[in-house]
Order: C-alpha cells, then structure tokens, then sequence
C-alpha cells in the first residue's frame, strides 16, 4: 500500500521496532524511529546525542521539543513521501496535536497498537543487554508510557484509525497480523 502512513504504539518491549521494519519492508514505506535517531546521535556523540544520553540513562523520556524538531526534519524529505512507519513519536498527547499542526489531522491513515503483557515485557527488556535496560529504569519507562503513552490509544480510537493487534508469539506471526489488519 504506496503512500500508507502509519503509526507504531505500544510500550516499551512491545517489539514496536523490529515490526516496524518489517512492515515497512512489506510495504515499501520507511521506517522512522526516534530511538534509533537518538540512539545515531548518542553513537555519533553529537551535543544532542550527549544530551539525550543522560536523559535515557535516567529512564527519562527525551522532552518533547527535541524529539519534534528530529523527526519533523526527516518527515520533509522526499522519501517520506513515498509513506512511512512512525516509531516512538508521537508518545504523548501534545506531541500528535502538534503532529496534526504540523502536517494535519491525516498525518496518519492508522495507529498500530502492539498489546503485550507486563510480565512479558520485563523479560523483553531484561533480555535485550542494552546498558539503559536496567529493572529500575525498565519500570520507570513502564510507568511512564502508562501515564504518557497509552491515552495516546484513545486518542487514535476516537478518530477510527487506532488498531489492535497481539504482539505476544513469534516476529513473522505478528507481522502477518498487522499487515491483515492494514
């Protein structure tokens, strides 16, 4: 489906990003994650990286205007065009009105929601040895899209564009499900 704009949700663990590339592959759309643009700038050691480092280490979320400013900067180039798979932004209420601001209320054809339990989550997290994957900082984070995140699901609801999909089982089961549901 050329042309398809799509969102990611879920929480942390949820395997937003490894269905997101996959999806995209699927549909010939890019794949835009904000974690792997932060995780770029941290490798690079940019100031932004260097910024975005300490607030991660914490099991912060990085503030919302750093966030914009990156991925409205890669939503203008051509390729995006083409369609393309938001991951980890918007993740809170102010940043999708101002995604609606910047590009409009149709800046999304569908909001994908990746339901996973806690419990599997925690062993997700626990088990992928990133160094910010700590149980603190995996709880905090946990805590976190509950209060920022998740409202974002009614949000998309109200408007008839939020999906739900089992994000429990094996990767390319799951990929099969969202791309039954698109």
């Amino acid at each position: 489906v050329p042309g398809l704009k799509l969102l990611f949700l879920g929480p942390p663990g949820a395997g937003k990003g490894t269905q997101a590339q996959e999806v995209a592959a699927a549909l010939g759309v890019i794949h835009i994650s904000t974690g792997g643009m932060f995780r770029r700038h941290m490798a690079d050691g940019t100031p932004l990286g260097e910024r975005v480092r300490r607030i991660i280490a914490r099991g912060n979320l990085v503030p919302d205007s750093l966030t914009a400013e990156m991925l409205l900067d890669r939503l203008s180039e051509p390729e995006a065009a083409a369609g393309y798979i938001l991951d980890g932004f918007p993740r809170t209420l102010p940043q999708a009105r101002a995604l609606d601001e910047a590009i409009g209320a149709d800046a999304l054809d569908a909001a994908v929601v990746l339901e996973v339990s806690e419990e599997v989550l925690v062993e997700r997290m626990l088990g992928r040895g990133r160094a910010d994957d700590t149980a603190p900082a995996v709880r905090n984070r946990l805590d976190a899209y509950r209060r920022d995140t998740a409202p974002l699901i009614a949000f998309y609801e109200e408007r008839g564009i939020a999906v739900r999909v089992l994000g429990e089982g094996a990767p390319a089961a799951i990929t099969e499900s969202i791309l039954a549901v698109l």
